[in-house]
């Protein structure tokens, strides 16, 4: 039987972990709310181009959970918890509230490119911060910057009018 050697869960040190957890706990917070918001936008979106927004809007939700998952993913690696309750991310997202009910297709579009800025400016802060701290953080937050930037860009083709 070889003997194996049971070591820590992070080599890295105690205080980067720490860093990393601050930084992308955030984006992980706000994205989970742009997720669940862009659902409820996805599922209350009315006018003439209601398919195409509507479909528009599961996409952002799936990249949304994607990053969400890709960001808690690395700091739970490090060896650090989460809390991404309902009802913590109702208390500590950056996101600006969702309109309820029904809403036309231009409206909608401008609280996501919102809720997606709101979440930018978290990711902003986390590719800034942890740039000294650990370069493989930074390198997750970026790639989501990467695809939220991506996002909005095909959301606000929607409103542009040149």
């Amino acid at each position: 039987m070889t003997d194996v050697k049971v070591v820590p869960q992070s080599s890295i040190d105690a205080d980067v972990v720490a860093g990393v957890a601050q930084f992308l706990g955030p984006v992980v917070v706000d994205l989970t709310a742009l997720a669940v918001d862009g659902k409820q936008a996805h599922w209350h979106v009315r006018g003439a181009n209601f398919q195409a927004v509507h479909e528009l809007l599961d996409s952002v939700v799936d990249h949304a959970h994607d990053y969400a998952d890709t960001a808690a993913e690395r700091v739970v690696a490090l060896g650090l918890p989460l809390d991404v309750r309902i009802q913590t991310v109702g208390t500590k997202t950056t996101t600006p509230t969702m309109t309820a009910g029904f809403q036309q297709s231009d409206a909608v579009i401008a609280q996501v490119i919102a809720s997606i800025d709101a979440t930018l400016a978290t990711v902003r802060t986390a590719v800034d911060e942890l740039a000294e701290l650990d370069a493989v953080s930074q390198d997750v937050a970026i790639e989501i910057a990467r695809g939220l930037e991506k996002d909005r860009w095909f959301l606000f083709a929607h409103l542009a009018t040149k």
